[in-house]
């Protein structure tokens, strides 16, 4: 079982609402529970929970243009690739406190490349580029909490 796997496995809990699930591959087991599962006074002392304001969880909104507004921004966009979160978590730039983050705007990616890490349920994800280019704008700030196919990065393809 690789992380892809894994990652997989945690979008199907979150997804179908089940309170437990335990997989067992040969010497590896994989348990997963969600919060449903745990009685909130366990829950608030066992995970860690950020506190952000509601606002900043919402995924960011484009404005909204008119037909006869062509400015030169919406028209660069066009051509760029959106590079979305594959799960829900928190949202990292680097691998710890203080440390380089893995990508900036202007920084040069192929595919491989680790952009980011989403926390989820305690396990650390890194997120690879598919794609080769240039980071053009990063949509999220760092710690917080992200949803699945919620934008995080806009990428100029090479």
């Amino acid at each position: 079982m690789d992380i892809k796997d894994i990652q997989n496995l945690i979008r199907f809990v979150s997804k179908a609402e089940v309170a437990e699930v335990s997989i067992k591959q040969d010497d590896i087991e994989i348990k997963i529970k969600t919060l449903a599962s745990v009685p909130a006074q366990v829950a608030s002392q066992q995970f860690y929970v950020p506190q952000a304001p509601v606002a900043q969880a919402a995924a960011p909104q484009a404005p909204v243009a008119t037909p006869t507004n062509n400015s030169p921004q919406e028209e660069d966009n066009s051509n760029l690739i959106t590079v979305k979160s594959p799960m829900i978590g928190t949202f990292y730039r680097s691998a710890g406190p203080g440390k380089e983050p893995f990508v900036g705007v202007g920084d040069s990616i192929a595919p491989g490349k680790v952009l980011c890490i989403v926390e989820a349920m305690k396990l650390f994800n890194e997120i690879e580029s598919e794609i080769s280019g240039k980071i053009v704008k990063i949509l999220v700030d760092d710690a917080s909490p992200v949803e699945y196919d919620q934008p995080l990065f806009l990428v100029d393809p090479a």
